[in-house]
């Protein structure tokens, strides 16, 4: 017999080996974070335009003084699932507030953007149902689609022609249809035609799902991308996160009351996962207070974005999200080096998380962010001498 310990750390090295020989390896680094984009990373103070915390509310005196209030009156943690322990009152207001803003009849919070996509489709979906999903959905859309055990199929990048396509060759056969797509893609910062997918739903009878994980408190008056597509009342399920633009941490879906009532009996990353600590969920409330009060604030990391987008000419940024495309892996983490060097924190995102061949450097904008930072990002960037910029 060998040595089961010695032969898995084997295994590993030569998985990272691997990595490393690709520029594909990852790893942790210790970075604190401040207001208006302020960063920590091995003992120089940074600039941060990687962080997905569009209005900065993860530092608004509000919503800490929320947490902290929850904290000291419920505790730090939660005990167990929410069907265990039964639902903690700050769950009933924080759905409320979710299905108000995205004007459905309910919502109910999972422990995550994940585990939400993870427990969502399976619970809708299953053998002899057909999913139609965006080729760019996000990893934890596909985890979904894989659990559920519906046949799968998908359609070319925000194109709604490809979509018709493949309804009209598989949704005959199917019981249900789901069709899928973020409302704001992650890595692209791009929206999906949601008014064109809308259209499509309904002539299929099909359910129409986005993951508004990066559109909620942006668009829409900080609705969210359908709002700002004008179908916010066509889109059967509408997902997103509590962990970008709310600012603290979880995932959500708002729907019709009965079908957010299935999820208690059917979502299994609903019914057994550990239910929020206290502070996630009351800092998630006043989150959206600030949200719904919309205004200046949730216009800002558009603006802030666009401002970068007109100074070096690229296309205009459709979200806060701005990619800067450069191919190459080694590339991308030579031009992230390069910025941190400058002063900036700009991730380099690589296969897998994006396609072979499309490395980049990916820059979010947020509320906070000052204009003059921006511009000096802007002279950065240009040193770098990269294709576009």
């Amino acid at each position: 017999m060998g040595d089961g310990k010695h032969s898995l750390a084997q295994f590993a090295a030569g998985k990272l080996a691997a990595l490393e020989a690709s520029s594909l390896r990852r790893g942790l680094t210790v970075t604190s974070r401040g207001p208006a984009g302020a960063a920590t990373r091995g003992g120089r103070a940074l600039v941060s335009f990687c962080c997905n915390d569009y209005l900065g509310l993860s530092q608004h005196p509000a919503v800490k003084q929320a947490a902290a209030a929850a904290l000291a009156q419920y505790g730090a943690g939660s005990g167990a699932s929410r069907l265990v322990t039964g639902n903690h009152p700050l769950y009933e207001a924080l759905e409320a507030a979710l299905a108000r803003i995205k004007g459905t009849e309910a919502a109910c919070v999972f422990g995550s953007g994940y585990l939400a996509n993870l427990g969502i489709v399976p619970a809708f979906a299953g053998a002899g149902d057909l999913i139609l999903a965006d080729e760019l959905s996000h990893a934890s859309m596909h985890a979904g689609i894989v659990a559920s055990r519906a046949e799968a199929h998908f359609f070319a990048h925000n194109d709604a022609a490809d979509c018709r396509r493949l309804l009209e060759a598989h949704r005959g056969g199917a019981r249900h249809c789901i069709v899928m797509t973020e409302g704001v893609f992650s890595m692209d910062g791009d929206r999906a035609p949601l008014a064109a997918l809308a259209d499509l739903a309904d002539e299929f009878d099909a359910w129409l799902m986005t993951d508004d994980a990066h559109g909620l408190g942006v668009l829409g008056g900080g609705r969210g991308s359908a709002a700002e597509a004008g179908v916010a009342g066509r889109v059967a399920l509408q997902m997103g996160t509590l962990s970008k633009a709310v600012g603290s941490y979880g995932g959500y879906l708002c729907a019709a009351r009965p079908a957010i009532e299935l999820l208690a009996s059917r979502a299994r990353s609903l019914v057994y996962s550990t239910a929020l600590p206290p502070a996630s969920v009351a800092a998630s409330y006043a989150a959206l207070d600030l949200i719904e009060q919309g205004g200046a604030l949730v216009a800002a990391p558009l603006a802030r974005a666009r401002r970068f987008t007109a100074a070096l000419n690229l296309p205009e940024a459709e979200s806060p999200i701005v990619p800067l495309i450069v191919g190459d892996p080694a590339r991308a983490l030579a031009a992230s080096s390069a910025l941190e060097q400058a002063g900036f924190l700009v991730t380099a995102i690589r296969p897998p998380t994006v396609p072979a061949g499309t490395a980049r450097l990916r820059f979010t904008f947020a509320a906070d962010h000052a204009e003059a930072d921006i511009d000096r990002l802007v002279t950065a960037v240009r040193g770098l001498d990269l294709a576009g910029a």
